[in-house]
C-alpha cells in the first residue's frame, strides 16, 4: 500500500508510518532486551567500528571515512551508537534547531544506559509521529537531514 492509497482506505499516514515505526521498535526492543555491556564491548574482530573511552569519560564512536566492508564488522556498542546517532540527528534536524553534531553525541557507556537512551529516543519519535497531521508527514518541510534542500 503506498501513502496515496491511504486516503482511499480510511487509513491516515499517521497510521501507516506508525505501525512500521511499532514493527521497527519492536524489533530493536527485542535485541536490547538482555543485552550486556560486556556483549556491547565486545569486538567480533580486532578490525572495525567501535567506541573508544576518552580522558573526560566520554564514549566517542569511531567515524568511518567509507563504509566498505574492508574497515571490519562494527561492535554492537558502535551499533547502539549508530542507532542512537541517526535518531538523535534526525529528530533535531526535523524538528529542533538542527545544530546537533556527530561529535555531540556519545556511547552511554552500559547496556543499561543505551536501552534507556534510545527508549527516550523512540519516545520521542512517538510523540513527534502522533503531533504531526497527515499533511505534515506528507510535507518536506521536516526534511532536512541528511540531505537538504529536498
Amino acid at each position: 500500500m503506498s501513502f496515496d492509497d491511504t486516503k482511499n482506505r480510511g487509513v491516515t499516514v499517521r497510521d501507516f508510518l506508525c505501525r512500521q515505526f511499532d514493527i521497527a521498535w519492536a524489533l530493536t526492543a527485542y535485541h536490547l532486551d538482555g543485552l550486556t555491556t560486556k556483549e556491547c564491548l565486545w569486538r567480533p574482530a580486532q578490525k572495525g567500528l567501535h567506541v573508544q573511552s576518552t580522558d573526560d569519560g566520554r564514549w566517542r564512536a569511531d567515524w568511518p571515512d567509507h563504509e566498505g566492508y574492508v574497515i571490519g564488522p562494527a561492535s554492537i556498542a558502535w551499533t547502539t551508537w549508530h542507532i542512537g546517532f541517526w535518531w538523535s540527528m534526525a529528530l533535531d534536524h526535523s524538528d529542533g534547531e538542527g545544530t546537533l553534531s556527530k561529535d555531540d553525541i556519545s556511547w552511554p557507556g552500559s547496556a543499561d544506559a543505551v536501552r534507556v537512551w534510545i527508549d527516550q529516543l523512540q519516545e520521542r519519535w512517538r510523540t513527534l509521529l502522533m503531533q504531526c497531521s497527515d499533511s505534515d508527514l506528507r510535507s518536506s518541510k521536516r526534511t532536512r537531514w541528511p540531505i537538504q534542500d529536498r
